[in-house]
């Protein structure tokens, strides 16, 4: 039976020696296409996007997740600097008073009034925030990580830029929140600030504005940067990367918004009376004439939260977006 079984074996190998080599092969050409279905998929769609249009979209998305989380708080921080001064000793409200004021007039959707202005401010904002700093550092800090001071000019002159472009809907923004002005949408704002006002009343604040945000992010990258470099991340499981970025974050954004309180406070009141303050010294004198110097940092109780929570998620959605198309933050 054995001496059969091999005789068997030989001969029908002898007649059909390519079908083992026929189905191999058929095995390695599914096993190329199968490796190759990838690399196709790779050489498409974000793989053609420039570099600084990825940052420009990144950019955007964060502003997006953050603006519509943290609005409640800029509309408190609005309406809290835009108060009247107490009278005969009354007490003035705090946050958590004008938070449930709101939600008693207006209900719990009146904390998103200024929702929109918002959103048509920070989506192409963040953006051009974003794609200006990622370009600046690819022209002059190529194969290397920014100083201090550098950090100070990089973040300042692309809040700069990005300040001056959305300024209009700034303004906007500021007077939907503050509840004074009825406007059915950000484009009927815009038409009826420039047809009554003009060119000067879309761009009302320009000085406060710049003093006030190009700073801010100017030291906000700076203390980022700089902490970051002090935190073991490549000893650290990846997993744990986004929260120790996201805690720099945090720390850099109290310093920054407690040193730019002053000018957001000034921005606010030249946005909301444009007519009553022809200059920023004109609204300097008024704030500490009728508030003292505690006027200038009216507010910011929910400015430092917004910004600081604002900006660290922003930074942290920004770069954890940046890694997964394969560019550098």
């Amino acid at each position: 039976m054995v001496t059969k079984w091999l005789l068997l074996h030989l001969t029908f190998g002898k007649l059909f020696p390519t079908t083992k080599l026929q189905a191999d092969s058929a095995t390695v050409s599914q096993e190329r296409q199968r490796d190759q279905k990838p690399q196709i998929k790779l050489g498409s769609g974000s793989q053609k996007m420039h570099p600084v249009l990825k940052a420009f979209v990144c950019g955007s998305i964060s502003g997006t997740c953050s603006t519509l989380i943290f609005q409640p708080l800029d509309l408190l921080k609005t309406r809290l600097q835009t108060l009247q001064p107490a009278v005969n000793g009354s007490s003035r409200a705090g946050m958590v008073t004008l938070l449930f004021r709101v939600v008693r007039t207006e209900s719990l959707l009146g904390l998103w009034k200024g929702v929109s202005p918002s959103f048509a401010r920070c989506i192409p904002g963040v953006g051009i925030y974003f794609s200006t700093l990622y370009m600046m550092k690819q022209k002059f800090l190529v194969d290397r990580s920014p100083t201090a001071v550098e950090s100070v000019f990089l973040g300042a002159t692309a809040r700069a830029v990005s300040g001056i472009c959305m300024l209009p809907v700034t303004v906007v923004k500021t007077r939907y929140e503050s509840g004074r002005f009825d406007y059915g949408s950000v484009y009927g704002a815009l038409k009826n600030i420039y047809q009554t006002e003009g060119a000067r009343g879309m761009f009302s604040g320009l000085t406060a504005t710049l003093l006030r945000d190009a700073p801010f992010s100017g030291i906000y990258l700076m203390f980022y940067t700089q902490t970051k470099k002090l935190t073991p991340q490549d000893q650290l499981d990846p997993v744990l990367v986004p929260l120790l970025n996201f805690g720099c974050g945090i720390f850099a954004g109290i310093l920054a918004s407690l040193a730019t309180q002053p000018a957001d406070v000034i921005k606010t009141h030249m946005q909301l009376s444009p007519q009553k303050y022809r200059r920023t010294s004109q609204a300097i004198a008024f704030i500490y004439k009728d508030f003292g110097l505690v006027g200038f940092f009216r507010g910011g109780v929910p400015r430092a939260l917004r910004r600081t929570l604002m900006a660290a998620m922003a930074w942290t959605v920004y770069e954890q977006m940046m890694e997964k198309m394969g560019l550098k933050s």
